[in-house]
């Protein structure tokens, strides 16, 4: 039994020595050191040695079984290190190599051509007013001459609060707001998001709106197609053609709507323009009389003229742009273009 607890000493030795990876030498403890290993398997047959031997053979048990132990933690933690350092060299830095270039951001289509809107229009006396998003019925609609009843309601599809109180459909209750509280002269830009049920490749619930104001003594409707068509060429570029056909709005009139000639077909006529050779860019009129009654504006004595238009859509004709939802992805590779 000796002879044989020595063959089972060099044998764990031996294999130990071969293995390479952690699992085997999992395998081995196992297979020598379990609770069905070889040397349990010898311990158990103890009653076959010879009572003189019996101390002996225990003794020399408990010392290959010290010894395979103190083997196989040694091996572990070889194992161990080896793997740390394998990862680490896998892993390192060289801290001499250039870093990831930072990926700066933009200023955002939208908000660039709004800057360049108000910085043109500011050039003609106006300056920017904001008001709330949040509005009350009676500055959203019924204070621009559109009572309950009225028709344009319905093209508005107007999300609403609650009873008279509704997102604004358009930026033109600032305008409101401002001439409650200042009298003539009015030179001002309204700039900010509006909201209408409306979302497909050139329309979403929430856009950008600006629109402009001006009541003075003696406005004429040539001195809005003045500015309209100066604002647009420094906008477009002076070669810009434009024309300005009747329509109709609640709160101007008499009113129209500008359209440019198409800036990708020159007009020619494409997809885009529809192949009319124009593009519809903005509404405008003279202000209707009933407005200045709810702001108590002596409208025998003053007048003036207000024009509106979408943000996204001057972007959009401006830069090129085909859906109006990239403004709203947030993708990185379409910003940097601007």
């Amino acid at each position: 039994m000796i002879e044989d607890l020595q063959e089972l000493e060099d044998k764990a030795i031996a294999e130990l020595q071969e293995a390479q990876t952690e699992d085997q030498i999992l395998s081995i403890r196992t297979k020598y050191l379990g609770r069905k290993g070889l040397l349990t398997g010898l311990l158990r047959n103890i009653s076959q040695v010879p009572d003189a031997q019996k101390p002996l053979f225990g003794k020399r048990c408990n010392e290959v079984k010290e010894l395979l132990s103190a083997r196989i933690e040694e091996k572990l933690l070889y194992q161990f290190q080896q793997k740390k350092e394998d990862a680490l060299i896998k892993e390192k830095i060289d801290v001499t190599l250039p870093g990831r270039a930072v990926k700066y951001g933009r200023i955002h289509p939208v908000v660039q051509v709004n800057m360049e809107i108000c910085s043109i229009l500011a050039s003609y006396g106006f300056s920017v007013v904001e008001g709330p998003e949040v509005e009350l019925d009676y500055y959203n609609f019924e204070a621009l001459n559109i009572p309950k009843d009225h028709p344009a309601r319905d093209m508005q599809d107007t999300f609403y609060i609650e009873e008279g109180i509704v997102l604004r459909t358009h930026t033109s209750p600032v305008q409101v707001r401002v001439m409650e509280k200042i009298k003539p002269p009015v030179r001002i830009l309204s700039p900010g998001k509006v909201y209408r049920r409306d979302s497909d490749i050139s329309h979403t619930p929430m856009f950008h709106q600006i629109e402009g104001l001006l009541v003075e003594e003696r406005v004429t409707f040539g001195d809005l197609k003045g500015i309209l068509t100066a604002f647009l060429k420094k906008v477009f570029g002076d070669d810009t053609k434009l024309r300005f056909r009747p329509s109709f709005f609640p709160f101007t009139e008499p009113s129209a709507e500008v359209d440019i000639i198409c800036v990708m077909c020159k007009g020619k006529g494409c997809r885009v323009c529809s192949h009319s050779g124009w593009l519809e860019i903005l509404g405008a009129g003279m202000v209707d009389p009933e407005v200045f009654k709810f702001v108590d504006y002596d409208y025998e004595k003053y007048n003036g003229f207000a024009f509106g238009l979408g943000l996204e859509r001057i972007a959009m004709l401006k830069y090129g742009i085909s859906d109006i939802r990239l403004f709203f992805e947030n993708d990185n590779r379409f910003l940097k273009q601007f």
